[in-house]
């Protein structure tokens, strides 16, 4: 498949190229670009030039364009989805049908958005001097976006980024996932076949750290809308410093699971137990589940056997699996090190723990203290739950916070005003109560309650924000 740079779709200006390598089986899938900066420049240059006459049209004849593009995502969604679960280890029909699914729902609701997105009138005769002025606002496009999209969720991700930057009359660039592409290459093909201008959508390929820095070092970029660790985060906004570009930053969590000593087990095994989806590469996945002393062993017990044991991991094109392999053998590789990790300081695995290729076992630690690196600060992106005691509500906030990251977290008590009392104590950007933090509405506000997790809300409910400026104007004296 070919990057979109310039008015078409192209190799890189020097024919480097990529490969895309099923993680299941470790076959080549396709080739892609390995884009120079010489194709990221004429990249920005297009943007740059297409995003005047995008930005000029009216809302109502952008979002008709967006939607024709949402109801063609529904009807191609399972030839799009077989690519999504070949390219990134998704189950087929469970996960990456489901995921284009939601695609088509975060267009068409920020069609909507986009056209009932109103400006404000200020009240008259307030301050003295302007009672005779009509002050108001309105919203204008910011100019041009960087969208970096992460590897787990490609097309979801990238649809929060997309839909309501376009809507809005900015143009976009994409920077597609290194490990996985071809799937957001295959729906710029489909903007432009839905008439929408390729100018405004591009989209490159190649490595994130080279592409990435070519791509966020410009002054012409207007905004960097990335999601990823919080390393990277960091990287980019000391790239960016210098031409005080904006940002929204969607990074890393290592999210609490609190089971208070009245909690209704089954319900928190069963919400704990219902995290494989993506082999829990999720920011938000629950992964410090913070359990009270009096429950351990059975939350443990019931987990394995009512949950994990059932498990089946294989070919994600396998109607029967439920677990495919991780994004590539090297991130398995990781999980398996942290797992490693963990036990030389003194967890016990109790369940899984091995790995075959890009396949890891679903893993439970039992053991482990909140002194632990997996306690407080080491993401695990894999399929491993880390199960550590506590004994009072302040013992259970104190592990909570006890991290620089602070993305969700879910709390569970039959006991609503421990459930309030702990939602408030807990530094994040949402809770759920009696549920996950695994746990993204395509409505709600999603964000970091920390710097390391993020300072984004994407969100149909927030997103325009992030994507217009606001302008004011005065109509002096007209009220003479």
């Amino acid at each position: 498949m070919k990057m979109l740079v310039g008015q078409d779709f192209t190799e890189a200006g020097d024919k480097a190229v990529m490969q895309v390598i099923n993680p299941a089986d470790g076959q080549v899938l396709d080739i892609v670009p390995s884009a120079t900066k010489e194709d990221v420049l004429r990249a920005i240059d297009t943007a740059v030039d297409g995003q005047k006459e995008w930005g000029a049209r009216t809302v109502r004849e952008r979002t008709k364009l967006l939607k024709s593009f949402s109801d063609a995502v529904l009807q191609r969604r399972k030839e799009l989805g077989e690519i999504l679960a070949k390219e990134s280890g998704k189950p087929y029909e469970a996960e990456a049908v489901w995921e284009l699914d939601s695609v088509a729902y975060v267009f068409e609701g920020a069609c909507e958005v986009a056209k009932h997105y109103y400006g404000k009138t200020m009240p008259l005769g307030t301050e003295p001097g302007y009672d005779h002025d009509i002050q108001f606002t309105i919203h204008e496009p910011l100019g041009v976006i960087a969208c970096i999209i992460p590897f787990n969720f490609p097309p979801a991700i990238w649809s929060f980024k997309v839909a309501a930057a376009l809507a809005a009359g900015n143009a976009v660039i994409v920077k597609a996932p290194s490990s996985n592409p071809l799937t957001i290459l295959k729906l710029h093909e489909m903007l432009v076949e839905a008439g929408i201008p390729a100018s405004v959508v591009q989209c490159i390929t190649g490595s994130g750290t080279r592409v990435g820095d070519w791509l966020v070092d410009d002054s012409r970029i207007a905004s960097v809308n990335f999601t990823g660790s919080a390393q990277v985060g960091v990287s980019i906004a000391q790239r960016i410093a210098p031409h005080l570009t904006a940002y929204q930053f969607e990074l890393g969590g290592n999210d609490p699971f609190i089971v208070f000593e009245d909690a209704d087990l089954d319900l928190a095994v069963k919400e704990a137990g219902d995290q494989c989806r993506n082999n829990r590469q999720c920011c938000t996945g629950s992964k410090r589940f913070i359990i009270h002393d009096s429950l351990k062993e059975r939350f443990i017990e019931k987990l394995t056997v009512e949950y994990l044991s059932k498990e089946v991991m294989g070919d994600p094109m396998d109607p029967k699996t439920t677990m495919g392999p991780m994004i590539s053998e090297k991130a398995a590789k990781g999980v398996e090190q942290q797992v490693s990790l963990t036990v030389s300081q003194g967890a016990r695995i109790v369940y899984g723990g091995k790995r075959r290729g890009a396949f890891h076992e679903p893993t439970v630690l039992a053991d482990v203290t909140a002194d632990m690196d997996i306690a407080k600060d080491m993401e695990v992106f894999g399929p491993v739950w880390p199960v550590i005691g506590f004994e009072t509500f302040e013992e259970a906030i104190s592990i909570a916070n006890n991290s620089v990251y602070g993305l969700g977290g879910g709390v569970f008590s039959q006991n609503i005003k421990t459930c309030m009392k702990a939602a408030k104590a807990l530094k994040t950007g949402h809770v759920a109560i009696n549920g996950s933090g695994n746990f993204r509405a395509a409505e709600l506000p999603f964000g970091g309650g920390k710097h390391m997790s993020g300072n984004s809300r994407e969100s149909l409910a927030a997103v325009m924000d992030e994507v217009t400026q606001s302008k004011s104007i005065v109509l002096r004296y007209v009220l003479e």
